[in-house]
């Protein structure tokens, strides 16, 4: 009965490790395998000693990551607790509405804020309108960490509310039973219970940021270079497999120990409730 078993267990997991090495371990072979070699496939280090050259845009990514995702967390934090303690019916309308731009296209979003945010957009109509007279926004490190904040705040909202319409409102009447105030509340009581919540947003949000070309290129005007434009230039117009690849490592290593340290962050948090 248990060969049987294993037998079929085995064949049900067949087609996901089909699917896994075809589709993670081989491009992640790829990735490594070009990442050492020069265009003739001879080993070389030449393309782990040019990185130093990028060090600038790497900060640069990871600053603008960070600043993203801790403007998405203080957004998305006490919007999450205000749909959580809503009726269901409420819940699922409130729900419905931070999922909405979802639905719609990553490129049309984006297109959006460019016209929005342009000399001659919509804020700087009304601005002109008022006397304020124009304000560049276009083009600027803003306008790019406003575009990440726009499309990745659904990802931070999400998984806190998840987790906040779960939690054990026991505990919540508790704290209030013994004297703690609404503010008190939160930080004790809710904050360290929704630390999963928070965990699984902050990777959500800030692997995304780091890594995105589309909205620095569109909304930053190429002021911006992010690490992810410089990929993609290395891909798509100069070729140079090798780099690029050696890039994506690096960007890949980075995201693992981000997504590591939250981790551990998320199993103190669970330890101290």
């Amino acid at each position: 009965m248990n060969k049987r078993t294993s037998a079929g267990s085995k064949l049900v997991a067949s087609p996901y490790i089909v699917w896994a090495a075809l589709f993670i371990i081989a491009p992640l072979f790829f990735v490594v395998y070009y990442s050492f070699t020069d265009k003739g496939g001879a080993f070389t280090l030449e393309n782990v000693q040019m990185l130093s050259k990028y060090l600038p845009t790497f900060l640069r990514s990871i600053w603008f990551g960070i600043v993203a995702t801790i403007i998405c967390l203080v957004i998305a934090f006490p919007m999450a607790y205000i749909i959580s303690q809503k009726t269901d019916k409420v819940q699922r309308t409130m729900v419905m509405l931070v999922m909405l731009p979802m639905w719609m296209s990553f490129l049309i979003r984006t297109y959006s804020w460019m016209a929005i945010l342009q000399d001659t957009g919509i804020i700087n109509s009304f601005f002109s309108k008022i006397g304020i007279g124009q304000v560049h926004m276009i083009n600027t490190g803003g306008a790019v960490i406003l575009g990440m904040v726009y499309n990745f705040l659904p990802y931070m909202i999400l998984p806190i509310y998840s987790v906040m319409a779960k939690l054990d409102y026991s505990m919540i009447e508790a704290c209030q039973d013994l004297g703690g105030n609404r503010l008190t509340v939160i930080r004790r009581c809710i904050m360290p219970m929704s630390i999963p919540g928070v965990v699984s947003g902050i990777t959500m949000v800030f692997v995304p940021s780091v890594s995105t070309f589309y909205i620095s290129q569109k909304l930053g005007g190429g002021s911006f270079d992010l690490i992810g434009d410089v990929i993609e230039r290395q891909f798509q117009q100069s070729y140079n497999y090798n780099l690029g690849a050696s890039l994506s490592l690096v960007l890949m290593i980075l995201i693992l120990i981000s997504m590591a340290v939250m981790n551990k962050f998320s199993d103190e948090g669970e330890m101290v409730i």
